[in-house]
């Protein structure tokens, strides 16, 4: 699993933010990692130097192999926060949409066979 940081004029993107980043999305999606094959992050600061209640931003996009990707976005005070929040948020809806699946397959794999209930001679 691939992961990309991308941060906004006013976040300032240093290595030890990118390491933390990438922490969090290991921790939060490493059961996923045989599905996800990149996730990107945005980062950015919505006031800018006027700081603000919730104006840090984290959005998250999951690149899925054989499905259309998904995304979240998290608003928080810190970028600790939204970072965290959307991973959370992004683990929940990857679980949501692969027991969606699994429940399918197991339903499919469940029903009876067209004739099975046929009498052998």
């Amino acid at each position: 699993m691939k992961i990309q940081v991308n941060t906004g004029a006013h976040v300032d993107g240093h290595d030890r933010l990118a390491a933390h980043v990438s922490a969090q999305i290991e921790e939060a999606l490493g059961h996923f990692s045989d599905h996800v094959t990149r996730v990107e992050v945005h980062l950015s600061d919505e006031n800018g130097d006027k700081g603000g209640l919730h104006d840090q931003r984290c959005m998250m996009e999951a690149r899925l192999q054989g499905r259309q990707p998904v995304a979240v976005t998290e608003h928080a005070a810190t970028q600790a926060q939204a970072v965290q929040g959307a991973a959370q948020k992004l683990a929940h809806l990857l679980d949501s949409t692969y027991g969606r699946v699994q429940a399918a397959r197991k339903k499919v794999s469940d029903a009876p066979m067209p004739g099975a209930d046929l009498e052998q001679p």
